[in-house]
């Protein structure tokens, strides 16, 4: 027979106060959601009347001329896309599986350096090398001048994301790695059958923002990559809108009208396609996202 729980209804006050609550949250989400709408409906602006009376939620006249613009170039913004998922695909895959590897060693009790290493990984986020030995480091030392690795291999490795899982595995006991090594598995197969079930919140943290970082990726694109096909999105996008490289484009092949050329509604239709798709990864990792931040924050 099922349980039956009794509980006591809501007075009046608590419902006064639920009420004050969802409408103050209802009304913060509509201002955070209300850039994205004039983003949206500003793309559909005819050049003149942004000029004229400026950006607002509800056009006058609705035009496609700023869309038509990105269509010209299809095939380009289509190649864009591609690199943008092979960076987003390969970045975020071997950067969990590195930096996950790399929380499993450091929270292991057993490993005896692990607090040397774990100094040396934080004195990366004190200093750096700098832009000029950077350069040095991926044309001469590693040949990735105009590689797409050039824009994946910079990202694998963050140390805020290491000492985050290496902070959720904390919470895992001991028990579990005694009793499998007892069993006879060993270190990789404890980490990859123990470890990574466990650590889906930290790595769902992790990988949101290795995805954000990969799919809004340009400065390294702008350094290393010269062969147009292999610019990511965002990079190519900012080639698009920046009218210093209009000739640029021209002389790529790209169609361009600059006496129709849509410059303030081609800004806000550049934004929808480089935001949209980005967009639909959140709700995946949603569940996971806080718990994850809250562990790596608590415990140190």
């Amino acid at each position: 027979m099922a349980a039956v729980t009794n509980r006591k209804p809501m007075g009046k006050d608590e419902k006064i106060m639920k009420t004050v609550c969802y409408i103050v949250v209802g009304f913060f989400a509509l201002i955070c959601l209300f850039p994205f709408l004039l983003m949206i409906t500003s793309s559909f602006m005819t050049e003149k009347e942004i000029v004229s009376e400026g950006f607002k939620l509800i056009p006058d006249e609705i035009s496609f001329s700023a869309y038509q613009f990105l269509m010209e170039n299809s095939q380009k913004l289509i190649d864009a896309y591609a690199i943008n998922l092979i960076n987003v695909i390969f970045g975020t895959t071997l950067g969990l599986f590195f930096m996950s590897m790399a929380g499993y060693v450091l929270c292991r009790k057993d490993f005896k350096y692990r607090n040397q290493i774990s100094f040396f990984i934080y004195f990366t986020t004190l200093f750096s090398g700098g832009l000029i030995p950077t350069y040095m480091l991926m044309v001469n030392g590693l040949g990735l001048k105009d590689s797409i690795w050039a824009m994946i291999l910079p990202g694998l490795m963050t140390p805020w994301s290491i000492f985050l899982m290496r902070n959720f595995m904390k919470a895992v006991p001991d028990s579990l790695y005694e009793s499998a090594a007892m069993d006879g598995a060993g270190d990789f197969r404890i980490y990859w059958q123990i470890f990574l079930p466990l650590a889906k919140p930290a790595l769902a943290t992790i990988g949101l923002f290795l995805t954000l970082a990969y799919w809004n990726e340009w400065y390294n694109a702008m350094l290393y990559i010269q062969t147009p096909s292999k610019y990511p999105l965002q990079y190519f996008l900012q080639q698009i809108i920046s009218k210093a490289n209009v000739q640029l484009l021209v002389q790529q092949g790209a169609v361009i009208n600059t006496a129709d050329m849509p410059s303030e509604s081609i800004k806000m239709a550049t934004a929808v396609v480089a935001t949209g798709p980005i967009i639909l990864v959140y709700p995946f990792v949603q569940k996971y996202f806080v718990s994850g931040i809250t562990v790596g924050a608590v415990k140190g």
